[in-house]
Formats: structure tokens, sequence, C-alpha cells
């Protein structure tokens, strides 16, 4: 058994989480063991990491530290958490995978490409999304969402960032979605949450159908 691996991707605020929380009820209501997780984190070791990543710990020492960081979570996520979900038949929704640090280390942290494309090759050890769904939006617009989510709290590490650095980002995410059509879907944010919702478990269902699983269609996701 082998279950699909599906990632999404996109500036902040542009509404990942809240996208895999409805197709992870789209897929349970099919029947599907489904794992929703997140990067970084998703494991003990991972998470243990988040904190030292998101806090700004680590944004002295430069880009290359952050990606090595990045890349030590990533691993023990794969290792220990989505590759045993995946082969035992699970659903695996992450938040969140090799396109951010692609972008974020990558593209706006000035990263040679040999370099990223090294650490991501041991950090993944072969395991590539089946599909990686990028909600775009406009960065001013995630950057409003993300302030008003985040209320009195403190911006992390990202969150923080001019909107000409997460404009940037999204012109990467576009970027990679022309380079990698096969794996990469680009679905408009600034939509209302259903709309983007149904849209994307067509998606899956398609891609579910394509791979001989049972679907279930768009009409029964949650309004």
């Amino acid at each position: 058994m082998q279950g699909l691996f599906i990632t999404f991707e996109g500036g902040e605020g542009a509404g990942k989480s809240t996208q895999i929380a409805r197709l992870a009820e789209h897929l349970r209501a099919g029947g599907d063991d489904v794992l929703a997780t997140r990067e970084p984190g998703g494991s003990p070791g991972a998470e243990a990491l988040r904190h030292v990543i998101l806090s700004g710990a680590a944004e002295p020492f430069g880009p290359a530290m952050e990606a090595l960081l990045f890349a030590a979570a990533r691993n023990d996520h794969v290792e220990q958490v989505m590759r045993p979900a995946l082969r035992s038949g699970r659903m695996v929704l992450c938040d969140r995978y090799i396109d951010s640090s692609r972008v974020y280390q990558g593209v706006t942290g000035d990263l040679d490409p040999d370099l990223m494309h090294a650490i991501e090759k041991v950090a993944i050890n072969g395991l590539v999304p089946d599909l990686t769904i990028i909600l775009d939006l406009p960065a001013e617009v995630g950057l409003q969402r993300a302030n008003a989510r985040r209320g009195e709290g403190t911006a992390d590490r990202f969150e923080k960032e001019t909107v000409e650095m997460h404009a940037k980002r999204r012109d990467a995410y576009l970027a990679i979605a022309d380079a990698e059509p096969e794996r990469c879907k680009v679905i408009a944010g600034d939509r209302p949450a259903g709309e983007i919702a149904r849209q994307i478990a067509e998606l899956v269902d398609d891609l579910k159908a394509s791979r001989g699983m049972k679907a279930v269609r768009t009409a029964e996701v949650a309004r």
C-alpha cells in the first residue's frame, strides 16, 4: 500500500492551514486515513528545531545555517513520521516542504543552487510530493491576514520581513510552478475558502482516480 503525499505551499497568510483541514475532512469522509502535519515540525525532533528557527535564534548565523536546520528537521520528519505513514497507505498532507526552503533560503536567502540541491537531496532521501498546492495571493494581502491572525502576538522570523521580500517569494513560488507543472498546481487564494476547498478536492480526487484509488466527488465537500 502507498498513500498520497500532498504538500501545501505559499506565502504568509495564504490559507494553507485552513485548506489542509478542509481537504483532510473531505478525504476522511471517503474513508481515507489522513495525517495532517507541518514543517518545520511534525516530529518531536523537528518540533524542537521549529522553535529555534521561527524564534529567529538562528538568524544571526545566516541563511545557510537556517537551511541546514530546516534540513535536519525535515529529515527527521520524513523518516520518523511521513515515510512510514505513506507506506502504511495513509494520505499525508503537509503544511510546507521542499519548496519553502527553495524559496525562503534559496531565492530570498541568496544561497547557491548547488548547495540547496545537495541539502535537499540528503534531507528528503527521495520523498517527493505527488502533488503540491501553491496558494497564491498578493503579498500585502497575505501579510494583512497573518497580522490579523496573530493579533497582539509577536511576528515570527519570516512574518516580520518587508512586503517587497514577500512579493519576491511569491514570484519564486510561481517560477517553481512554471518549472514543474505536473507536480505543482497554483490556486488563487483570494477567494472564499469553500470555493478554494472544492477546487483542491477536485484536483485530489482526479489524482486518486488516476492512481486507481477511490475518490469522493467534490459535491460532497463541506460548504
